[in-house]
């Protein structure tokens, strides 16, 4: 997959392509039908298949206050959609200039003269240019002045009237329902970022454990111990994971992300490592004592390895 983040990355000769344009954070199951179309349409009128995406949510820049946690960071996404199938992401930087491009100066910036498309399909809340001011109709009467065709997709709707969406991921994720957050996304959710050092009082229990950095990207679910992964490179580990702070100890921030590695003693300081969950074990307890604690530790190591069998 080719990867550009600006228009003027883009050779010139670029396309014909098919587009869609998109947040797409978490590269969810919804997301994935409209790229699933994407890849058809491509392949059946012989266009470049193209996604169009920002390097934040929009609304980190226009009402940082209300903006939510992004599901995953940017490479996370990149890897994500290279594994659709698109042959192109442009992934735009969402700063002023790009929000006060009106619909028109959108189109013909980027559509148009960056990637020459022939085919845009969106969903049906797309919203676009200064203000959100261009909607399906709008985009459709440019198309025609243009000579592109929009294509509007259906929303997907597992079994039920709600559409998949990032906010109902974030939810299940607020609960700790790593499982159903897996079936929405149509992968584990997962948190990136840098092995630091910790206080290493897992090592003296005798759970050493990797400390994510709190510059982590993607959403930490709910406090709790889960079983999940923790990839390193090209090596994935199973891992007994604890999210929050240890209410046993004192002094120890919220939040914090660490991965026991079952079965394996390495050295991850300094790694960038991708810690994914599976499913929630248990919620946080403060223990009376050491002995009890070390005597869940060992359950909640027997339940990870049930779990991911």
């Amino acid at each position: 997959m080719k990867v550009f983040t600006s228009v003027s990355e883009i050779p010139a000769d670029f396309g014909p392509s098919a587009v869609t344009v998109g947040k797409f954070d978490g590269v969810h199951e919804g997301h994935r039908a409209v790229i699933a179309e994407l890849l058809s349409v491509a392949h059946t009128d012989g266009l470049v298949a193209t996604v169009v995406t920002f390097d934040r949510h929009p609304a980190r820049l226009l009402n940082p206050s209300r903006a939510p946690i992004a599901l995953v960071g940017n490479e996370q996404k990149l890897d994500l959609l290279a594994q659709t199938g698109v042959d192109a992401t442009l992934m735009l930087t969402f700063d002023q200039a790009l929000a006060d491009l009106t619909p028109l100066e959108f189109v013909q910036l980027i559509l148009v003269e960056g990637l020459h498309a022939k085919v845009v399909l969106i969903g049906g809340d797309f919203r676009f240019g200064r203000a959100g001011a261009g909607n399906v109709d709008t985009l459709r009467e440019l198309g025609a002045r243009f000579g592109f065709e929009t294509r509007l997709i259906a929303d997907v709707k597992p079994g039920s009237d709600r559409r998949v969406s990032s906010t109902w991921i974030r939810e299940l994720l607020a609960e700790g329902d790593v499982i159903r957050a897996t079936e929405l996304l149509g992968h584990p959710p997962a948190v990136q970022g840098e092995v630091v050092h910790g206080a290493k009082r897992g090592r003296e229990l005798g759970f050493p454990t990797a400390n994510l950095s709190p510059r982590s990207e993607g959403l930490i679910p709910a406090d709790g111990v889960y079983a999940g992964w923790l990839t390193d490179g090209d090596k994935r580990y199973p891992a007994a994971i604890s999210v929050g702070s240890n209410p046993t100890f004192d002094g120890v921030p919220p939040k914090q992300v660490e991965a026991f590695v079952l079965d394996e003693t390495i050295d991850l300081y300094g790694h960038n490592v991708l810690i994914s969950f599976a499913d929630r074990i248990r919620g946080m307890v403060k223990f009376t004592g050491i002995e009890p604690l070390i005597e869940q530790m060992n359950d909640d190591v027997k339940q990870v390895r049930e779990r991911l069998a």
